[in-house]
């Protein structure tokens, strides 16, 4: 492996002490021809509870022995079409529980806030 070139963004700053989490997910299914693959990463801030940063990483694949980028060996395209077909399922199965929490969200609302003269309270005083 070779290059690698990182672009972050930091979302909030991140005091000691603290742990980190880092997370990596696939940006696109990489092919066959490909020498590079990139990678969303998420930095969680373990004291704050979110994101501290974002990065992302594209990686090239390099033969030192031949002097430049070489496409994406079988056994990495292999486990990357299992992380992908992995991610992609998960998208699906979260996509769907938010659509059930929307409409939870929603029937509450036809309880309380769709009826006849209802008046939505903004937290000021009268």
């Amino acid at each position: 492996m070779g290059f690698l070139v990182l672009v972050l963004m930091v979302e909030q700053p991140m005091t000691y002490p603290d742990h980190i989490s880092v997370f990596h997910k696939l940006h696109s299914m990489p092919k066959p021809t490909d020498s590079h693959f990139v990678l969303d990463v998420m930095i969680v801030s373990e004291l704050r509870q979110r994101p501290a940063a974002r990065c992302v990483e594209e990686n090239v694949v390099y033969d030192y022995r031949k002097g430049q980028k070489t496409p994406l060996p079988p056994f990495m395209l292999d486990a990357f079409r299992k992380t992908w077909e992995a991610q992609e399922a998960e998208k699906e199965r979260v996509e769907e529980r938010m659509k059930d929490v929307l409409w939870a969200v929603r029937r509450v609302e036809q309880r309380t806030w769709d009826k006849e003269g209802a008046v939505e309270d903004m937290g000021g005083t009268k």
